[in-house]
């Protein structure tokens, strides 16, 4: 009995099973590069924030609008009181 096909056999499974882990493994190499700018994109808007926070800590306080004899009517007219359709109620 001739082992050669069996061999033959073999060596075509190795094959395939090396062109697999091949292209898992590229497969592999271009998610971890797709991670890692996912995660680039992630520190960016943390690091913004931080940053944001850092300096609004150091901004002065608003000083409060003005007060104008009309104000109370303006408002009115955006926020009408509960179950009325307009400032007039």
């Amino acid at each position: 009995m001739s082992v050669q096909p069996l061999l033959d056999a073999l060596d075509l499974q190795e094959d395939a099973a090396q062109a697999l882990a091949d292209d898992l493994r590229a497969q592999i190499e271009e998610l971890q590069g797709r991670l890692r700018e996912a995660e680039t994109q992630l520190e960016h808007p943390a690091i913004t924030r931080r940053t944001v926070n850092a300096l609004a800590d150091r901004l002065p306080a608003l000083p409060a609008p003005p007060e104008h004899p009309d104000h109370p009517r303006i408002l009115a007219v955006f926020n009408p009181p509960a179950g009325c359709a307009s400032a007039s109620c």
